[in-house]
């Protein structure tokens, strides 16, 4: 009985290990055949601005420096960015009014 299962976990590791070798092999066989396969056809990827989603830059749209997964998120993201300018703007008169008051 012990001779059979130290037979069982001798065979069990020696599958495992060829298994592990036979990908190994597999992975540096696609590596060597296909080295930088995505670099030569141009598939940077690009992140929105609005959703943060990874998209190929060339299914991308670039608005200002920034870039959309869609003309939605593109017109979200910047009705948005021009809403912050226009509040910034009024605190700083704000701001402006109340330095006058006090030199008043």
């Amino acid at each position: 009985m012990n001779l059979l299962l130290i037979r069982l976990i001798i065979f069990a590791v020696l599958f495992f290990a060829g298994l592990k070798l036979y990908r190994m092999y597999r992975e540096w066989k696609l590596d060597r055949d296909d080295p930088q396969q995505g670099d030569d056809q141009g598939n940077r990827m690009v992140r929105c601005s609005w959703c943060q989603v990874h998209l190929p830059e060339e299914d991308a749209l670039r608005e200002r420096g920034d870039w959309f997964c869609s003309s939605d998120h593109r017109d979200k993201y910047l009705a948005e960015r021009k809403e912050e300018q226009k509040e910034e703007k009024q605190e700083e008169n704000k701001q402006g009014e109340n330095k006058q008051e006090k030199d008043d």
